[in-house]
């Protein structure tokens, strides 16, 4: 008899989940407390941005697998239950806000039928998933709580849901590791690596590996500042130690830093849950990862002062991405805007493009000028800073786009253009982790 899911909260992480699972013949019924939200997904509609996804959506609610609800009681017979909701940083402080993954349990534990399965996905600390399971278990002796952490990318979720690069079951039984493997049967049929893994140490995966992901891409921030002092260029560098097969190429191109809404929070989580468990002298290192992340935003508006002048007030500025990352609307914690209202906080006339994330951004930073069309955005601008590595920003004809431009000044924020190309076309180029005597060859 095949499982029936449900999926507990519908943002991005269980909007995914459940269209990616329903996709693999399961029937499953997403549940979540916003009737907003409910609604455009019932209608094949989702309410952020991520390639494929709204596609397959509209694929799996014609197919009648998915569907979408406020009633949880409309789940009870699912055999399979995943909690999927946020685990936002509490405000004031670095530690994860366990109130939604709470409430979800809460909501549901009543209502399971007995011989279910709850899994959590959502990214919690350490320690979490033992409790909701002791809490699961006094509510509803007859169900049991796993832990299945998701390691989603933003602009490629469908592909990490369908054809993961690993599974990582945290569990106390082996009955609820058979549930999980029934669920995973497809993957597992292609050779999905599957890890089993104690409750705990499920919790730890996810955040060890964003945590060694942000450590990474500090690190050569950190080499581009050694760099740019020491006459060097960080891009070559970056594709010499990228060869070491112990080290990869992967996450090591220099530029403003990571963003967005977990490598930040997941790693500043992350200390917090250490200090808790006395454990703090081991993730000291996190709080140099996330200063020279911050670190690199600045450099940016260092750079504009240099090419323009001290005071910015009136000077216009445009800058081609609002995104934290291309293919995603993602605002959350951006480099991008964050450099941009810091510059505008200075007085400079700033203008924002980004071919998806405007109306993310505009919610976020109403003060900032946004233009729809790449043109009117680089009009007249007296330098242009680009921050976030869309596809439409490689592709430009640096020689048209000098034309609209008062002075022809780039500063390449994430080491992805081709400079050449720019320089010939008569732009004055700069870039993260290249020296000023470098960029003058």
């Amino acid at each position: 008899m095949s499982l029936k899911l449900s999926v507990i909260g519908t943002g991005y992480l269980g909007a995914t989940h459940a269209a990616c699972m329903a996709s693999m013949g399961f029937e499953v019924i997403g549940v979540d407390v916003d009737q907003m939200k409910i609604d455009l997904l019932a209608q094949g509609r989702v309410p952020f941005y991520e390639p494929d996804l709204e596609e397959l959506l509209t694929e799996q609610i014609k197919s009648g697998r998915l569907t979408f609800t406020t009633d949880f009681k409309a789940i009870k017979d699912c055999d399979v239950h995943f909690i999927c909701v946020g685990t936002p940083q509490v405000k004031g402080g670095n530690a994860a806000d366990l109130t939604y993954v709470d409430a979800a349990l809460e909501q549901i534990a009543s209502i399971v039928k007995a011989g279910s399965l709850v899994v959590g996905k959502s990214t919690v600390p350490v320690g979490t998933a033992s409790r909701l399971r002791t809490r699961l278990i006094q509510v509803n002796p007859d169900v049991d709580l796993a832990w299945n952490p998701e390691f989603l990318r933003e602009g490629f979720a469908v592909e990490d849901t369908l054809r993961p690069n690993r599974l990582v079951v945290g569990t106390t039984s082996d009955k609820a590791e058979a549930t999980l493997k029934q669920v995973y049967a497809k993957n597992l049929a292609d050779a999905t690596p599957w890890v089993r893994a104690d409750l705990p140490t499920a919790e730890l995966v996810k955040v060890a590996a964003n945590s060694f992901l942000a450590t990474k891409i500090s690190f050569i921030n950190a080499m581009a500042e050694i760099c740019e002092a020491a006459g060097g260029d960080v891009t070559v560098l970056a594709k010499a130690i990228g060869y070491d097969p112990r080290i990869g190429n992967r996450f090591l191109q220099a530029g403003i830093g990571f963003g967005g809404g977990c490598l930040p929070k997941d790693i500043r989580a992350f200390m917090a849950r250490a200090e808790e468990l006395g454990a703090q002298q081991a993730l000291e290192f996190l709080k140099e990862i996330d200063s020279i992340n911050l670190r690199a935003r600045q450099r940016i508006i260092e750079l504009v002062r240099k090419d323009l002048t001290d005071d910015l007030t009136g000077k216009k500025v445009a800058i081609l991405g609002a995104a934290f990352k291309p293919d995603s609307d993602d605002v959350r914690d951006s480099p991008a805007l964050d450099i941009a209202a810091q510059i505008q906080a200075a007085g400079a006339v700033v203008t924002v493009h980004d071919p998806k994330a405007i109306a993310n951004a505009q919610k976020r930073f109403p003060a900032l000028n946004f233009a729809q069309e790449i043109e009117k955005t680089l009009q007249d601008a007296e330098i242009v800073l680009h921050l976030t590595e869309w596809k439409i920003y490689r592709e430009l004809d640096p020689t048209k786009m000098k034309s609209l431009v008062k002075n022809p000044i780039m500063i390449d924020g994430r080491n992805a253009l081709d400079r050449t190309a720019w320089r010939n076309a008569g732009w004055k180029f700069r870039a993260l982790g290249v020296s000023e005597e470098l960029e003058k060859k």
